[in-house]
């Protein structure tokens, strides 16, 4: 296989994966009574530090006044809140509220149980996961580095 065609085989990969896992959230997205993005939004808050609208957008990849017309209907809902940044008070921050907390819980335990990703053992997830970061990221960690300079050209795979 010429390496076109793995790089299409693999983006066949990728979309099939994406599929899966669109159609899985949006189940659960209904059961709730939430509209894709919203439950994708759920999940972004639930992930990392503080959450402002703008970096929500990004996240999203919406514009900002999208990201505020969603973040209001989570908020007339009870799952989020607007709360000010604490140390730029022009800013809010969106937090989820504990029934926002609970439906994240519920989207991620419904992922993570019917993710394609649990077909394979934890070793070979660890490695898809930093083969993945190196696709996205271009990096390598110290540990790969290391290893691609002690393995001479001709003998790599």
């Amino acid at each position: 296989m010429d390496d076109q065609q793995l790089n299409e085989q693999l983006h066949d990969c990728l979309f099939a994966i994406r599929a899966q896992v669109h159609a899985e959230l949006k189940e659960l997205a209904r059961e709730a009574g939430l509209t894709d993005t919203q439950t994708d939004a759920l999940w972004r808050l639930s992930r990392g530090p503080e959450m402002t609208a703008r970096r929500l957008a990004d996240r999203l990849q919406c514009d900002a006044s999208t990201a505020t017309s969603m973040i209001d209907r989570l908020e007339r809902r009870g799952l989020v809140r607007r709360v000010p940044h604490p140390t730029d008070r022009r800013v809010k921050v969106i937090q989820l509220t504990p029934e926002g907390c609970a439906l994240r819980d519920r989207v991620i335990q419904h992922t993570t149980e019917r993710s394609p990703f649990a077909r394979l053992d934890h070793e070979s997830r660890l490695r898809l996961h930093e083969l993945l970061r190196q696709a996205i990221d271009g990096t390598h960690s110290a540990d790969e580095a290391a290893d691609v300079v002690a393995i001479p050209e001709g003998e790599r795979r």
